[in-house]
């Protein structure tokens, strides 16, 4: 008998310190740092790793002097954004400090192991986690997503310009034909590598020492010249020795090369901002990519940047709430940035056996626009598409918390929408001259991805390869994202993600955990962008734009719910995830203000946050840190929007109903008038939203009855590198 799996929902009924009312199973309840167990606080890797016997066997542990010592991530929640207070402290345990991040309130740290429970059990640490690897995800684009269909019609000319994008990943080729603006310049604006950030201080393993002084200026705002010349990395000559970054690049951004149509990206007029934080391999550390978000984060304003794609993970099973690379988007999504990230290439086991659960981080936060993958089968056409079987499934399970020693699962919908992204043709990178004996690493162990359009017989800077995985899937959606904020540049980020999930179109046979809203539909989006009035962001910035504000533009109605992509008519998902769980729908939703709308405000089950960014004294547009508190009682959706989430059901893979309901079939009864419309739209009241959600499962049963523990089938500690993702064949391989 197959296994099947079947997520529960537990509703319990618990009185809490803020209301006594029918609360979630499992929901989020925010106590004081000063009471939280210090077990909690220290991650689980980081906790079994300190007690492993004999040598250290973590890149993050090693021994100094017969001590062990860990490089960590230490996330706090202190008054004091310089978190003086726990910086002398580390110092004074025999540790140092090489880096304190802007994009979450956190330090880069050296510390002694023996010490670490000691600095867990201030009040003003939230987490620690060990400075973790990271890696890359890996992987007719305009015919496909609908892109040549709205620059065909009433979009034409709509190409991103304008528009920042910025590519956090081993590189990019600055000098290739694909990054070329009108007058043959390069559009890469600044290239940037962090993987010298935390070189600061002169040494990683070296204790004493507090550099974070060193990296800012004497008022605390800007970097110092000093650090930002140390990262400079513009016009190198071997810009992208892996070669991941680049294609990854010219997938959003770039132009046809080569004289092959198929390589031109999502919005070939956009800038680029090269953030570089994995190394040759492919491989960074979690320190890195932070200093990377910081970056992103504090020159937005200066650069134009407003998206971030992010087609990398790290090894995590920690919640959304306390994994500091989740933190960090968060915070990135705060400050306006768009955060597009891959979901992952898990969605099978190495039986080959689908597996649900495998979403990575960060695509596991609630904030970011997480992007699956997606089978073109080499056509324009969209009949024939279906998801990769690679591609990671939701629901997320990390985990925060412990309820009588049992981890709990955050359980959010993910991923969000899925887009092409097998065997997609993009840029190869080579050296500074093009050369065909300095090709990346990528096409060094697999010619055969340089093979098809010509191998090392490519004319220089033209070169192309192709790639396949979410990671490639993700640059699609950051591609979109641009036309859509060229379009209108008064979207928000989670505006944008709702937008991109209502217009998506449902493809058949695939479940809310596999394809999300479904696939990317970009003239769609476009569309319902351009409706929509171009002052949204700076009046939710001002505090004008009260809920149940109209929101389309002067003389505009919202566009029919359908696009003509490639001569047939593609319905669209009418969906949106809102508060990691819940499925909402109507024109309400676009028509008025939402609070959710605001990107400072944070969602997700039985919680809520806001984002506080404060700001250099001596250079406004300058942030100096983001924290975040709990939201104040308000209402998150208003009258009028439809609540999907009932429609669903108690979720069954079996029953193909709650979460594994298949997306085409809600969707049709949304077009069909089903769903609950709010009359009073869903609260936040003392802390809690009361409503039920999709995924509230504390566990997995079997259909024999069998109870299995958290992880056996989920693959939580999952290492995520995922290794090359060549394809899955064009007619086959997938389900």
């Amino acid at each position: 008998m197959d296994t099947v799996i079947r997520l529960i929902v537990l509703i319990e009924k618990r009185l809490v310190r803020w209301a006594a009312a029918p609360l979630l199973a499992a929901l989020v309840l925010f106590a004081s740092p000063a009471a939280a167990d210090v077990q909690a606080k220290v991650a689980d890797d980081l906790r079994v790793a300190l007690h492993m016997p004999g040598a250290p066997q973590k890149p993050w542990l090693r021994e100094l002097a017969g001590e062990r010592y860990v490089r960590a991530v230490i996330v706090a929640d202190s008054a004091d954004p310089e978190l003086r207070a726990l910086r002398a402290h580390v110092v004074a345990v025999g540790g140092a400090v090489n880096y304190r991040y802007v994009s979450v309130s956190a330090l880069s740290v050296l510390l002694p192991a023996a010490r670490i429970d000691e600095i867990a059990v201030r009040a003003d640490v939230q987490s620690i986690s060990p400075n973790r690897p990271v890696r890359r995800t890996w992987s007719t684009l305009e015919r496909s997503t609908g892109a040549a269909d709205l620059r065909a019609a009433a979009f034409d000319g709509l190409d991103g310009r304008g528009v920042g994008i910025a590519v956090l990943d081993s590189g990019v080729a600055w000098n290739h034909a694909a990054f070329a603006d009108d007058r043959g310049r390069s559009r890469v604006v600044r290239a940037v590598d962090l993987l010298k950030a935390a070189d600061v201080a002169g040494k990683l393993w070296r204790p004493g020492v507090d550099s974070a002084e060193l990296l800012y200026s004497a008022g605390g705002a800007r970097l110092t010249a000093a650090f930002e010349h140390l990262i400079a990395a513009d016009g190198t000559k071997t810009a992208d020795p892996h070669g991941h970054g680049s294609h990854v690049a010219g997938v959003a951004a770039g132009r046809n090369a080569g004289g092959v149509v198929e390589s031109g990206g999502i919005a070939p007029g956009a800038n680029l901002f090269d953030v570089k934080v994995l190394d040759e391999s492919g491989d960074g550390e979690l320190g890195d990519v932070l200093a990377g978000i910081d970056w992103v984060i504090q020159h937005a304003e200066e650069y134009g940047i407003r998206v971030l794609n992010v087609s990398l993970a790290a090894d995590s099973t920690e919640s959304y709430l306390t994994d500091p690379l989740c933190r960090a988007v968060r915070g990135a999504s705060a400050a306006g940035i768009t955060v597009v990230v891959a979901a992952g290439n898990f969605g099978k086991n190495a039986q080959g056996a689908e597996v649900y659960g495998t979403i990575s981080a960060p695509g596991n936060d609630p904030s970011v626009i997480t992007v699956g993958s997606a089978n073109s089968k080499g056509t324009a056409t969209r009949a024939d598409d279906s998801v990769n079987f690679f591609s990671s499934r939701g629901p997320t399970r990390g985990g925060f918390g412990y309820a009588h020693g049992a981890r709990n699962a955050d359980n959010l919908l993910k991923p969000d929408l899925v887009a092409p992204g097998n065997r997609i043709v993009g840029v190869l990178a080579s050296d500074k001259q093009g050369s065909v004996d300095a090709f990346n690493a990528i096409v060094s162990l697999h010619p055969e991805l340089a093979a098809p359009y010509g191998g090392t017989a490519q004319p220089k800077l033209r070169q192309l390869m192709d790639l396949s995985g979410t990671s490639i899937a993700a640059p699609v959606v950051a591609g979109t994202v641009a036309l859509m904020l060229q379009a209108n540049p008064g979207l928000t980020p989670p505006l944008v993600k709702a937008m991109l999930q209502y217009s998506a179109q449902p493809m058949a046979g695939a479940n809310l955990l596999q394809q999300g809203a479904g696939l990317l539909n970009a003239s769609g989006a476009v569309a319902l962008a351009d409706a929509l009035r171009r002052d949204i962001g700076n009046a939710i910035k001002s505090g004008t734009l009260v809920p149940g504000a109209p929101l389309l533009a002067p003389g505009k109605l919202l566009p029919a719910p359908a696009s003509l992509l490639n001569g047939s008519l593609v319905p669209w998902s009418r969906i949106a995830f809102a508060g990691g769980d819940q499925v909402v729908s109507g024109s309400a939703l676009f028509t008025q203000h939402q609070p959710i709308w605001d990107p400072k405000l944070v969602w997700a089950r039985g919680s809520t946050l806001r984002y506080h960014l404060n700001y250099a004294a001596d250079t406004p547009d300058w942030v100096r840190s983001i924290v975040a508190r709990p939201a104040d009682s308000q209402r998150l959706v208003g009258a009028g929007v439809v609540l999907a989430t009932p429609l669903a059901g108690v979720s069954s893979l079996r029953g193909a109903r709650g979460a594994f309901l298949p997306t085409a079939t809600l969707a049709g009864w949304l077009a069909a008038g089903s769903g609950l419309v709010l009359s009073e739209g869903l609260v936040l009241s003392e802390g809690l939203v009361l409503s039920e959600g999709l995924v509230l499962s504390e566990g997995l049963v079997l259909s024999e009855g069998l109870v299995l523990s958290e992880g056996l089938v989920l693959s939580e500690g999952l290492v995520l590198s995922e290794g090359l993702v060549l394809s899955e064949g064009a007619l086959g391989g997938e389900r």
